[in-house]
């Protein structure tokens, strides 16, 4: 009998990754299964955290369901595309109309059609760096090359222009910016926006503006739309349900385009082409779309003093402060915190293996920092979705087991000094 083949996968999934749900997640379900209680800290799912959908978004959609039940359009459903523009224009946004927004199952969705439709083998696409690393996957996956400028832990993880221009190649085709920003809650200032964008005319590029957590925001954070800086070449804005409605579930996320359209008619009708052959987007969640962007904002009450979202934000502050371990450039915005291990206490620290060592000992699972396309090695992300009370023990199981890694290697330099969160 001949030896049977193995079944291998594409090579074009050689450089693609998603650690968040890779192994250690794996591993997480393996103790659970096991019966111990895993606190998971690596995914932005709000449901998970008792978090809940508001009521007259859920009605909107019980209401609609017999006009569920067929297909839609490509694009989506009128309602739904208008109260994108409606947004859009109240934010100042010119020039956009229910043609130029495509509904999609979620914002991952329209990341990877947005890309197909774009690009050509070995077109270059700017990431930042750290980035949610859908955009890395999804630009590799379409034949393209992502090159990562980098947002520095000592700049509070804003992007200098300049490093950005430093960048730009004949191949360069488009920017991606994440703002406020997955994995480090960072809210970007005007004037490095407005400074990218100009970029970005300048030398044609597509912006890509990922702006899911848009009115996610912490003490004096200002929010500043891409959209709203960016008229003399493409910008696609992308945005959905999923986080500030704690709707991931429903998976609807939309992309709408302003900017320089006139001249990109053959790139949306290849969009379009795209929407075709996957024929609609989930129809039901459609329709809490106008409700949750012409409603009662919500978030607003979690995310000011007081409200959930902001005190748990103010634990994980509170226990990087404690640690002499810790270091942190303070989020103002979104559901993460991008937290450093200090070189100078634990200079062999190896973010997967920490990781891995908490969740064996500690029962905590958190994202390894290199998980989001960094070169070091020293840190982790955790978003602050649980209550407060649970952060707080989670720091102290991160607390005990940075000791241990302290007191497992002697001729490490005992640093008195306190760690301290940076603020901008």
């Amino acid at each position: 009998m001949k030896p049977r083949k193995s079944f291998k996968p594409s090579d074009g999934l050689t450089n693609v990754r998603y650690e968040i749900r890779g192994k250690l997640a794996n591993r997480a379900q393996e103790l659970e299964r096991r019966g111990y209680d895993i606190i998971s800290l690596n995914i932005g799912n709000p449901y998970a955290f008792g978090f809940r959908t508001p009521e007259s978004m859920r009605l909107a959609m019980i209401e609609n369901l017999r006009h569920s039940e067929g297909y839609t359009h490509q694009k989506g459903i009128f309602p739904a595309r208008e109260a994108v523009v409606m947004q859009q224009q109240e934010r100042g946004v010119r020039g956009v109309s229910a043609e130029e927004v495509f509904i999609g199952n979620g914002v991952s969705e329209l990341i990877d059609l947005t890309l197909r439709a774009l690009l050509n083998p070995g077109d270059e696409v700017l990431v930042p760096s750290p980035d949610y690393p859908l955009w890395t996957a999804a630009v590799n996956l379409n034949t393209g090359r992502a090159v990562h400028y980098p947002c520095r832990p000592e700049r509070a993880f804003i992007p200098d222009p300049a490093e950005v221009q430093s960048l730009i190649t004949k191949a360069t085709r488009a920017i991606v910016i994440v703002n406020p920003n997955n994995p480090t809650g960072a809210v970007y200032p005007r004037a490095v926006l407005e400074e990218i964008a100009r970029i970005a005319e300048e030398h044609r590029l597509v912006v890509l503006s990922d702006e899911i957590y848009d009115q996610i925001l912490y003490d004096d954070a200002q929010f500043v739309p891409m959209a709203t800086l960016v008229h003399g070449t493409l910008c696609c804005t992308l945005s959905g349900l999923s986080k500030v409605y704690r709707a991931c579930g429903y998976r609807v996320g939309w992309a709408s385009f302003s900017g320089d359209v006139e001249h990109a008619a053959e790139y949306l009708a290849a969009l379009e082409l795209l929407s075709s052959l996957r024929l609609c987007s989930n129809v039901p969640g459609q329709w809490a779309v106008q409700t949750a962007l012409g409603g009662h904002q919500s978030i607003k009450e979690l995310t000011r003093p007081g409200g959930r979202l902001h005190e748990s934000r103010e634990a994980i502050v509170n226990g990087v402060n404690k640690s002499r371990f810790l270091r942190l450039a303070k989020p103002m915005g979104a559901l993460y915190s991008f937290i450093e291990v200090r070189e100078d206490v634990l200079p062999d620290f190896d973010d997967q293996a920490f990781a891995l060592e908490l969740l064996e000992n500690k029962h905590v699972l958190i994202a390894p920092g290199v998980s989001f396309n960094v070169s070091y090695r020293n840190a982790f992300r955790i978003t602050n979705l649980p209550e407060p009370a649970i952060i707080d023990t989670v720091f102290a199981r991160i607390e005990e087991t940075l000791e241990a890694l302290a007191a497992a290697e002697p001729s490490l330099r005992v640093v008195d000094s306190r760690s301290k969160v940076a603020k901008r």
